[in-house]
């Protein structure tokens, strides 16, 4: 029963540290002046934590997991949340691999969707997110420092389920040239961290 408990004590701690990422890209958002009739794909939306708010804010949203069950909680939910607020449009939804995403859109946002994506495809992935969209990209993941390396290796030596110690890890100025290379610049960056999530957040826009 204790280590039931363990699991839902970083279960819970990793819910709140994306939630945190969640509402630092929607203070972005609202600084830079809103969403609303704007086109977004939330990419790895999982059960809507961003997806819902970017509705409620009037922005047209193409919502898609590689989890079907995922989607289909992130609708319902979408559903319920538009109808008890009396405002919003009704993303689409679909389940698709990254990979498989398609179309232009103002706004590209993936989120903690990295880590399950090593090195050699991590390059591969920002560009095509990049492909994607027109004004912004917004994009986070697991920073490759030495000090979350450790941090990472020492979880590895115990059984749980913390995705920070199954993420792959990326260093910042990797992903950074990515989006260089498809013809993107960042000029946002914030750094989430809580006992077991640790994400490192940046937006981009056109050179």
């Amino acid at each position: 029963m204790r280590w039931v408990d363990e699991v839902n004590k970083v279960q819970m701690d990793i819910r709140e540290g994306h939630a945190q990422t969640v509402e630092k890209v929607l203070r972005w958002v609202d600084e830079e002046g809103g969403v609303e009739g704007s086109s977004v794909v939330d990419c790895g939306c999982g059960t809507g934590l961003l997806t819902v708010p970017l509705a409620l804010r009037g922005a047209d949203v193409f919502a898609t997991d590689i989890s079907d069950a995922m989607t289909t909680e992130a609708e319902k939910r979408t559903k319920a949340e538009i109808e008890r607020a009396g405002k919003g449009k009704l993303p689409t939804f679909e389940p698709l691999d990254l990979e498989s995403v398609s179309g232009k859109y103002s706004t590209v946002a993936c989120l903690d969707v990295m880590i399950h994506y090593p090195d050699e495809k991590a390059a591969g992935m920002v560009k095509h997110l990049a492909s994607l969209a027109e004004d912004r990209v917004i994009v986070s993941f697991a920073p490759k420092t030495p000090y979350y390396t450790v941090l990472k290796r020492i979880g590895e030596l115990f059984p749980g389920p913390s995705k920070a110690t199954r993420a792959y890890l990326h260093k910042e100025e990797d992903v950074e040239a990515a989006l260089n290379q498809a013809g993107w610049k960042v000029v946002k960056r914030e750094m989430t961290a809580t006992q077991f999530y640790f994400s490192r957040l940046l937006e981009a826009v056109p050179m």
